[in-house]
């Protein structure tokens, strides 16, 4: 194997190992994963202001499926368990109950655009109602604030 021919190699597998690296560790650019919501109660077309499943016998429910529904679709962002490493807001520190409702169902339905960038993805459309509340459930049981 001429000298050229190993350099060249040899530069090959360093520039696919470095841009094989970066796309490992990109942000946003893993398929949103389906949530199943079977055995919460189906909360019809119209858009809720305030979560429908906290403080109901669904609650316990709504907070094991939102672990997983969040862990699959928020933490490449929000950080595992709710835990922010810095790329996008810290959700363990949004207002608690009522509070945080409307904020959060609209967020997730509409996502969030910063001076022309897409911050946060539109997920209406791709995850249920239900799917978000128990998102939102499982949320407040991470609450961090005062």
């Amino acid at each position: 194997m001429s000298s050229f021919t190993r350099k060249l190699g040899i530069s090959l597998f360093f520039c696919a190992s470095v841009l094989g690296v970066g796309r490992v560790l990109a942000h946003g650019d893993v398929v949103p994963q389906a949530i199943d919501t079977t055995g919460l109660p189906s909360l019809g077309s119209d858009w809720l202001e305030k979560n429908p499943y906290r403080g109901t016998k669904d609650q316990a429910l709504a907070t094991k499926i939102g672990s997983s529904g969040f862990n699959q679709n928020c933490a490449r962002c929000h950080g595992l368990e709710a835990e922010s490493g810095g790329l996008a807001p810290d959700l363990r520190y949004l207002d608690k109950a009522e509070d945080g409702d409307g904020w959060f169902i609209n967020r997730v339905r509409h996502g969030y655009n910063q001076n022309g960038v897409q911050k946060m993805p539109i997920w209406e459309g791709i995850l249920s109602q239900e799917a978000m509340w128990a998102i939102r459930t499982y949320l407040d049981t991470r609450y961090a604030g005062d």
